[in-house]
């Protein structure tokens, strides 16, 4: 239950929204073994600055760049999270491995998170518009820059939800989901407590939730709920029902790409299943003992949890060859 709540328990503090696009960049090698480079890069915003990672692969002349948007809570651009114990690098390893593929990226901390913090300003503020207005302003800077020949979109869990979003207001080449959300997070959760509550305080999250997906705020929170249904979180989660990503996905006129693992226990495969209807030329693959943070998984609990902070555990290997197929022959 705590992993599975973890995103939406620690949802962070954000403000409205990106205006003006600036980049900065110093540029470092990654590693010896990897002939990569990583740049810093810097959306400008009237709140602040968002922070980002651009991977660029060796060699000359243009080439295609993925946007990588990271899921809910405290998820920074390597898809690490505070409110977990260690790092499992998900997102940061998904990025090398497409630039040994001879792919670009570019993840970023969200608004409030790490190198983003100084872009927030209150947590009353955040909209879910503001995640998918920053990843429409980061999708034009990666559009104007000369160095890319075609640019797509990923977005891990939540981020899912932010890429195809973000897809329908900016155009571009592919879209890509991992481990994303069909229904809508509202009925989500509604599934999540499912038999995990005394009656009474049953009775009343179904009351809340009810009310948040028809727009309307609930002052009489009850205690043990809280942490989730605060005052100052409310409104995100109102402008959050709003979208439903079955209902979202099918508006793109671009390629997909739907991965998924089946020993995902935040994301489960039905989800997979949902998304590929709402979108029937939709390429989806299934990988076998995948998790939630992308790593092959066969154990018990106690393995599942390790994982989310086991940086030393690679890509689900299945993963990363078959994304660098479909952006093979989507961008190049």
């Amino acid at each position: 239950m705590r992993l599975i709540l973890s995103a939406v328990l620690s949802i962070a503090s954000f403000s409205l929204c990106a205006a003006s696009v600036a980049a900065e960049q110093s540029t470092t090698a990654v590693t010896a073994a990897a002939p990569v480079t990583e740049q810093d890069m810097v959306l400008a915003t009237d709140t602040g600055k968002i922070a980002g990672s651009l991977l660029l692969p060796a060699g000359q002349g243009k080439v295609p760049v993925v946007l990588i948007i990271a899921g809910s809570g405290p998820t920074d651009r390597d898809g690490n999270s505070a409110g977990m114990k260690g790092k499992n690098n998900s997102l940061k390893m998904l990025a090398q491995d497409m630039a040994a593929a001879g792919f670009a990226s570019l993840r970023f901390d969200k608004r409030a998170i790490a190198a983003s913090a100084a872009a927030a300003t209150s947590e009353s503020d955040l909209r879910f518009e503001t995640y998918v207005q920053d990843a429409v302003a980061w999708l034009k800077l990666l559009k104007a820059d000369a160095r890319f020949s075609g640019v797509a979109v990923l977005g891990h869990s939540e981020g899912s939800l932010i890429a195809i979003l973000s897809a329908q207001q900016e155009q571009v080449r592919a879209v890509i989901s991992i481990a994303g959300p069909a229904k809508n997070a509202g009925d989500i959760l509604r599934q999540q407590f499912q038999g995990k509550l005394p009656p009474l305080l049953a009775q009343k999250n179904e009351e809340i939730i009810s009310a948040l997906q028809a727009g309307k705020l609930v002052s009489d929170v009850p205690p043990e709920l809280k942490a989730l249904y605060r005052d100052s979180v409310q409104p995100y989660l109102i402008s959050w029902f709003r979208y439903t990503p079955e209902n979202e996905i099918g508006k793109l006129n671009c390629p997909v790409l739907l991965l998924q693992g089946d020993n995902d226990i935040q994301v489960d495969a039905k989800q997979l299943t949902a998304l590929k209807a709402a979108k029937p030329d939709a390429t989806q693959l299934l990988v076998h003992n995948m998790n939630h943070v992308l790593k092959i998984v066969t154990g018990d609990m106690s393995q599942q949890i390790a994982s989310y902070g086991d940086p030393s555990l690679p890509l689900a290997p299945e993963l990363s060859s078959a994304l660098s197929s479909f952006l093979r022959d989507k961008l190049k």
